[in-house]
C-alpha cells in the first residue's frame, strides 16, 4: 500500500516559513523582516544579506544546491532561471556557498523574450525581478536536484509590469486600503489591514502515457482535435464521487504528500464528472499565496504524474461531448483583527456592515461584468462556457431565497424587517439524525454565487492562472467601496445615509441578480431584456480591458496603466491566435499523415473483399454499402483538409492583432470543425485496428 508518512511531520518541510525564520534570523533582523512583510516595506541591504545566508544555509541543509527567482510571466505558466550557490573558487581550487542579499531581492532575466504585448522590443533585453516577501520561498525536488524557488514579482526596466503578480499585489493593496474606509465606518479600529481569500478549486483529468504519447493532438494542443465518442461517457453519473481506482488513488495519494511538503493545503479530493476526471480543493490562503500555491499545484499535478506513467491534462476540454474542467474560485475579505466581512450572520437583515458590503460587491460585479468576464477567458474556456456543464458566458449573482429576499424588502420598502431560516431538516428515519438546514440552496450554473461567507466565482478555466481574475475581483470592488466611503465619511446622519446608500445600490443593480436556472435559453433572453451583456468568446471579451472605464479603473488604483492594459489586450490576440494555429496545424498532420492513409488502406481491403466476395460467386452488397459510406466520408474528409489548408495560410498571412485573431475565430476553427466531423464519423466506420489512434475509450476508460 505504499510507504506510511505523517502529514504533521511533512507538512511545509520544503518551505522556508516564518518559523523557520524566527528559529535562524537574530532576534532582531527577525523583528524588521516581520514587520516589512507585515506593512509591506522594504528591507536595507544589510538585513537582506542576513535573510539570504539564513535561507541559503536552510536551503543547502536540505540538499538545494541552486536558487530561482520563480515568477508568472503573461504566458499564464510560471518561469524560472537557475543559478548555483557555488562561488568563485580560491587559489587552491576550493569553493564555497554564497547567496548575497542583492541576489535575493532582485534578478535580471530577459524581458524580450517572454510576451509583453510591445512594452519591451527585442533589442530591449532588460528586465527585474523583484523578491515578494509576503510569498514564502520553497525548494523544489526534481529531475535538476532540489532548488531553491524565490516567488518574485517580474517588470521590465522602465517599471511595466510583465507579470500577474504586480498587478494582483496592487489590486491587494488596493481593496484592503478601502476596505479599511468602510470597516472604520463601522468602528472597528482594531484592523490594520484587509485581506482578499482564495480558495481555488483544480479540475484534472489523468490519462495513460503510452496512449497520450501517440495522441499528438494531446502533445501539442493538450486536447483532443479529433475524437468519436466512446460507448459510454458520463450519461449514468457514476463516475462522480464513485470510488477511486487503486492507480488513481496511488497518483493521489503522492501528489498529497508532495503538496503538503510543500505548504499546500490540499484537503479534498474526489472523481468528478467525466471519466478520467478529478477534483483537488485546497483551503483558502492570502490572495498572492493562493494564486502561487495553485501554480504549484498545476505543476506538481503534471510532475507526479510522469512518475505514476500517467499524464495529467488541464485543458478545459480535454475531450468532446463529456464534463470539462473549471477551477471555482472562492474569494472573500476579512480583517487582520478577525472579521469576515462576507459572513451575514444569523440576521442578515439588521446586519448593516454585511448589507453595505453586499449591495457594494452588487454594484462592482454590475458595474464591471465585462472587465469580470474577460478574467475568465482562455481559449481553451471557449469550449466550455454556456455549455451544460458550466456557468453560462452571462455574468450573474446567486444570493440564495434568504439574501434575495432580504434584498427584495430593502429594495421595495427600505427596511427588510423578516429573515428567511433554515429549519430542520427531517430524514424520515428513526435511527438517522435530523440536520440543521442552510437558509439556501446552492446554484451551480450560476457564475458568481454566494456559498455563506464567500462569493464563487465559478467560470475560471482549468489550466488559466487565477491571478488576473482575482485581480478584477479586488480592483471592482475597492472601486465600489471607495465610491460608498466617499459617501459615508462626509454623511451628517451616518445611520441614515448608509440606510438610503444599500438601498440605492440594491436597487440600481438588482438586476445582477438571478437565482434560476442559467442553463436556460429564457435566461439568455431575459439577460438581453436586462441589459446584462453576452460575451460569447475570449477574443470578443479581450477589448473591455481597454474601455475608457476599465481605464479609469485600473489607474485610479494604480494597478495597471492604460500601455500596461494595452500591452496584455495584445498579448491576447496573440496568444489566441498561437493557439488556434497551431491546433489547425497539428489536424492537418494527423489527417494528412497518418487518418487519411489509414482510412485509404482500409478502402483498398475493403474493395478487394468485395472483389473476392463478388468472385466467390456471393452476395456482397453489405460490404459494396461499407465501401461507399467509407469512401463518401473520405471524400468529405479530404474536402474538408484541403479548405483548413487554405484558411490557415491565409491566417497566416494577415498582420498579429484583433483582425488576425478574429480570423482564427470566425475561419479556422469553422474549417477544423468541418474537418473534425467526418474524420470522427470514419472513426465509427473503420476497424479498430486500422486507426491510428487511441480511442476515447482507450483514453478515458483505461487509466
Amino acid at each position: 500500500m505504499g510507504e506510511a508518512f505523517s502529514v504533521e511531520e511533512i507538512f511545509a518541510k520544503n518551505v522556508f516559513t516564518v518559523g523557520k525564520m524566527r528559529h535562524r534570523l537574530p532576534k532582531g533582523v527577525f523583528k524588521e523582516v516581520k514587520k516589512a512583510m507585515d506593512e509591506g516595506k522594504e528591507l536595507s541591504l544589510e538585513t537582506a544579506d542576513v535573510v539570504a545566508k539564513a535561507m541559503k544555509d536552510w536551503a543547502v541543509e536540505n540538499g538545494a544546491t541552486h536558487y530561482t527567482h520563480w515568477f508568472q510571466p503573461l504566458t499564464g505558466i510560471t518561469a524560472e532561471k537557475h543559478d548555483s550557490f557555488v562561488a568563485h573558487p580560491d587559489e587552491e581550487g576550493k569553493t564555497i556557498m554564497e547567496f548575497s542579499g542583492k541576489e535575493l531581492i532582485k534578478g535580471e532575466p530577459d524581458a524580450s523574450s517572454f510576451p509583453s504585448g510591445g512594452l519591451r522590443s527585442t533589442f530591449e533585453a532588460r528586465g527585474y525581478t523583484a523578491w515578494d516577501m509576503t510569498s514564502p520561498a520553497f525548494l523544489k525536488e526534481a529531475g535538476t536536484g532540489v532548488i531553491l524557488c524565490i516567488p518574485t514579482a517580474f517588470c521590465s526596466y522602465t517599471g511595466e509590469a510583465l507579470d500577474k503578480k504586480t498587478p494582483l499585489l496592487r489590486s491587494m493593496e488596493a481593496i484592503s486600503e478601502q476596505a479599511l474606509r468602510i470597516v472604520r465606518l463601522f468602528k472597528n479600529e482594531g484592523a490594520t489591514k484587509v485581506v482578499a481569500s482564495v480558495g481555488p478549486e483544480q479540475e484534472y483529468f489523468l490519462v495513460d502515457k503510452e496512449k497520450y504519447l501517440k495522441r499528438p493532438d494531446l502533445v501539442f494542443a493538450g486536447r483532443t482535435l479529433f475524437g468519436a465518442p466512446a460507448p459510454k461517457g458520463q450519461e449514468m453519473e457514476d463516475h462522480y464521487f464513485g470510488v477511486i481506482r487503486e492507480r488513481i488513488g496511488a497518483y493521489m495519494k503522492d501528489l498529497n504528500k508532495e503538496l503538503w511538503k510543500l505548504g499546500v493545503t490540499a484537503k479534498t479530493q474526489h472523481n468528478e464528472v467525466a471519466p478520467a476526471q478529478h477534483e483537488l480543493a485546497p483551503i483558502y490562503e492570502t490572495a498572492n499565496i493562493a494564486v502561487d500555491h495553485n501554480q504549484i499545484v498545476m505543476e506538481t499535478m503534471k510532475r507526479v504524474a510522469i512518475y505514476h506513467d500517467m499524464r495529467c491534462l488541464l485543458h478545459e476540454k480535454p475531450f468532446a461531448g463529456v464534463n470539462g474542467s473549471g477551477k471555482h474560485n472562492n474569494w472573500s475579505l476579512g480583517t487582520d483583527n478577525g472579521i469576515n466581512l462576507l459572513d451575514p450572520g444569523d440576521t442578515p437583515n439588521e446586519n448593516i456592515q454585511f448589507l453595505l458590503v453586499l449591495a457594494c460587491i452588487m454594484k462592482a460585479v454590475d458595474t464591471h461584468a465585462d472587465l469580470l468576464r474577460q478574467s475568465a477567458s482562455d481559449v481553451g474556456n471557449d469550449h466550455r462556457l454556456g455549455a451544460n456543464e458550466a456557468p453560462p458566458a452571462i455574468i450573474s449573482m446567486f444570493l440564495g431565497e434568504q439574501l434575495e429576499d432580504v434584498v427584495k424588502q430593502l429594495v421595495e420598502t427600505g427596511i427588510a424587517e423578516t429573515c428567511k431560516e433554515g429549519g430542520v431538516l427531517e430524514t424520515g428515519v428513526s435511527t438517522l439524525p435530523n440536520l440543521t438546514k442552510d437558509a439556501t440552496d446552492r446554484n451551480r450554473t450560476s457564475p458568481f454565487a454566494f456559498t455563506g461567507n464567500k462569493f464563487e466565482f465559478r467560470m475560471v478555466g482549468s489550466a488559466d492562472s487565477v491571478a488576473s481574475p482575482n485581480t478584477i475581483l479586488n480592483a471592482i470592488v475597492a472601486e465600489a467601496f471607495c465610491e460608498a466611503a466617499d459617501v459615508l465619511e462626509k454623511a451628517k446622519d451616518f445611520d441614515l445615509a448608509v440606510h438610503d446608500l444599500i438601498k440605492e445600490y440594491m436597487t440600481k443593480h438588482q438586476r445582477i441578480i438571478f437565482n434560476g436556472n442559467g442553463y436556460s435559453d429564457e435566461w439568455v433572453e431575459e439577460a438581453a431584456r436586462r441589459g446584462l451583456p453576452n460575451i460569447k468568446s475570449m477574443v470578443e471579451a479581450v477589448e473591455t480591458l481597454t474601455t475608457d472605464k476599465a481605464v479609469r479603473l485600473f489607474e485610479k488604483f494604480h494597478i495597471f496603466t492604460k500601455s500596461e492594459l494595452e500591452s496584455r489586450e495584445e498579448v491576447l490576440y496573440e496568444t489566441y491566435a498561437k493557439t488556434i494555429n497551431i491546433e489547425a496545424l497539428t489536424m492537418i498532420d494527423m489527417a494528412s499523415k497518418q487518418i487519411i492513409p489509414a482510412v485509404v488502406g482500409y478502402t483498398r481491403t475493403l474493395a478487394d473483399t468485395v472483389i473476392a466476395v463478388r468472385e466467390a460467386g456471393v452476395d456482397a452488397s453489405v460490404q459494396t454499402e461499407i465501401l461507399k459510406e467509407v469512401s463518401l466520408k473520405l471524400a468529405e474528409a479530404k474536402a474538408a483538409l484541403v479548405k483548413l489548408q487554405e484558411v490557415e495560410k491565409t491566417a497566416g498571412t494577415m498582420q498579429e492583432g484583433k483582425e488576425q485573431a478574429f480570423f482564427y475565430k470566425d475561419a479556422v476553427r469553422a474549417a477544423m470543425d468541418d474537418l473534425r466531423r467526418p474524420v470522427d464519423e470514419l472513426e465509427m466506420l473503420v476497424d479498430k485496428k486500422v486507426w491510428p489512434y487511441p480511442t476515447y475509450a482507450d483514453l478515458m476508460f483505461e487509466v
